[in-house]
């Protein structure tokens, strides 16, 4: 019969056992409480190529990126590094704002949460990690909030949940 092995025995394989927990990354969801449906009072679906605000930036076959030609880089109140519009076969389908600093980060967090709802966190769970991800779900619109401390960069995307998928459609074809 071969030993039975405990961790008080082996404070190595607890360590091992245990380091994964050190770098966790963190996540939460929730359900929006109101639907955008778009962004920025553009609708998802929107034809952006006959948009006089936005401005072809970057293109492919079926996907082409837009740069806001009036819209000052600002999002909740705070400049942003960067705000493209998406769109996939001539329909408006996602924005990725691009932000840097905790501070920055602090003040996004606190406005999706204030405008699309309180995020479920299990109790005792901690807000920080290496990576911190945030994910609000509507009927339409899903948005997305990854914040990487290590670098103090945060993305936030917001999607057509009808539409985005199709980017992966044109990643896969443009892989084969």
């Amino acid at each position: 019969m071969a030993p039975i092995l405990h961790l008080a025995h082996s404070p190595w394989i607890a360590a091992l056992m245990l380091l994964p927990l050190l770098g966790m990354d963190s996540a939460w969801a929730g359900s929006m409480t109101d639907d955008p449906k778009g962004f920025r009072d553009v609708p998802w679906g929107t034809a952006l190529s006959s948009r006089q605000d936005v401005e072809p930036f970057r293109s492919s076959t079926h996907i082409i990126e837009y740069l806001p030609k009036t819209d000052p880089l600002s999002f909740a109140d705070t400049q942003m590094t960067s705000i493209l519009y998406l769109s996939v076969d001539d329909q408006f389908a996602r924005v990725t704002i691009r932000y840097h600093g905790s501070d920055v980060h602090k003040g996004v967090l606190n406005f999706l949460e204030t405008r699309f709802g309180r995020l479920d966190r299990v109790p005792g769970q901690m807000a920080r990690g290496l990576t911190q991800q945030y994910t609000w779900r509507g009927s339409d619109t899903e948005i997305n909030l990854t914040y990487q401390a290590g670098t103090e960069r945060g993305y936030i995307f917001f999607d057509s949940r009808t539409l985005s998928p199709r980017f992966n459609d044109d990643i896969t074809d443009s892989a084969e």
